[in-house]
Order: C-alpha cells, then sequence, then structure tokens
C-alpha cells in the first residue's frame, strides 16, 4: 500500500469517536472485548468490528491467553504514522470529560464478573 493510502486509512480508522475512546481506555490497560462492550456500552458486534478496523491500520494489536483475548495498543515500530499518532493520542484528550468519565470507570471493569465463561 503506498503511503497516501496508508495514512488515509489510519485517519479514517481514527474519525470515528468510539475508536478513538477504545485507543484512549488501551492506553491504560489490556482489555478483551467484553470489558471495551461493558465501559463503552456498545454491543459486543459492533465492538468487534471497531476493533478490527484499529487491528487492519495497526494502531492495536491483540494476544490470545486462554479464552481471552487481549487487546493492547500496537508499539507502532511496523508504521511511522501509527507510531507518531499513538505517541500524541497518548497525551490528546486527557482532560475531554468523555474520556475522564471512562476512564474513572475503568477500575470497576473486572473481566471475571462481565465475561460470560464457558
Amino acid at each position: 500500500m503506498n503511503e497516501m493510502k496508508n495514512f488515509i486509512k489510519i485517519m479514517k480508522a481514527l474519525s470515528d469517536p468510539n475508536r478513538v475512546k477504545m485507543i484512549k481506555l488501551l492506553q491504560r490497560r489490556m482489555m478483551c472485548v467484553c470489558e471495551i462492550k461493558e465501559i463503552l456500552g456498545l454491543a459486543q458486534s459492533t465492538v468487534s468490528k471497531h476493533l478490527k478496523i484499529l487491528e487492519d491500520t495497526g494502531l492495536v494489536t491483540f494476544t490470545k491467553e486462554g479464552q481471552w483475548v487481549n487487546y493492547q495498543i500496537s508499539d507502532g515500530t511496523k508504521n511511522p504514522y501509527v507510531a507518531n499518532l499513538l505517541g500524541n493520542l497518548r497525551y490528546w484528550f486527557e482532560d475531554d470529560p468523555e474520556v475522564a468519565a471512562l476512564a474513572a470507570k475503568l477500575p470497576e471493569i473486572n473481566r471475571e464478573k462481565i465475561c460470560n465463561r464457558v
């Protein structure tokens, strides 16, 4: 993919407020889909769709740990645009009331309590 298309794809991924909120939450800790679903009040399919878009751009990665799929912020080493934007996003919106409210709720989000175990 050429550089311009790559850049536009990343910017489109960050054009959705819920995806920006996911990035802000994942900057604080690794999370699974059910935790993100709970804190944002979105459907599981919506969260999964957003995470797939973020993953396809290289903004987030995931690891599997037993039944859990843990999402985290990418280290940005594969794409300079990702590295730059994630570096800036670490400081952006910290004073935003919605982001602050989500961050305040984060300690209450416990995967053991909210995720259905099979």
